[in-house]
C-alpha cells in the first residue's frame, strides 16, 4: 500500500460501515472487497486502505490524495458494482468523508460514523 511521504500531508479519508443482512453475507462482502482492493491498487490518488469487522458489522477506511480521486474511484469498476448490490447485501451503510493529516483509530472512526455519517437504510 502506498503511504504519504510524511504524516503531515493532508489527505481525504472515507469511512464506511456496512451492516450485513445476515452473517452469511460476509462471503459476498469479502469477494467484493477482494475485487475493490485490486481496484484501489491501480487507482490514481489512492494512499491506504484498512478494514475491520465481525459478524454482521464491518468497516472500511480509505485514504486518498484528493476528493476527486475518491469520486473517480467510487463511481467505477468493482466499487461501483459492489454499490449496486448494497440493498441485497446490507440493511444499513454509513459513510463519512473528511480531510485530515492522519488516519483515525478504529474507535475514532466508529464515533465519526455514528455522529456524522450519512446513513443509507435498505429495509427488508
Amino acid at each position: 500500500m502506498r503511504c504519504p511521504p510524511n504524516d503531515e500531508k493532508r489527505m481525504y479519508v472515507t469511512l464506511t460501515s456496512i451492516l450485513l443482512r445476515s452473517p452469511w453475507q460476509f462471503f459476498t462482502l469479502s469477494n467484493h472487497g477482494r475485487k475493490i482492493f485490486g481496484q484501489t491498487q491501480k487507482a490514481k490518488g489512492f494512499v491506504k486502505m484498512k478494514n475491520s469487522g465481525w459478524w454482521k458489522l464491518h468497516f472500511t477506511m480509505s485514504a486518498w490524495d484528493s476528493a476527486e480521486a475518491i469520486k473517480d474511484f467510487a463511481r467505477s469498476g468493482a466499487h461501483l458494482e459492489a454499490m449496486k448490490q448494497s440493498a441485497k447485501l446490507s440493511t444499513q451503510i454509513r459513510i463519512y468523508t473528511y480531510e485530515t493529516e492522519n488516519l483515525p483509530s478504529w474507535d475514532e472512526a466508529k464515533l465519526l460514523l455514528e455522529e456524522k455519517g450519512k446513513v443509507l437504510n435498505f429495509p427488508a
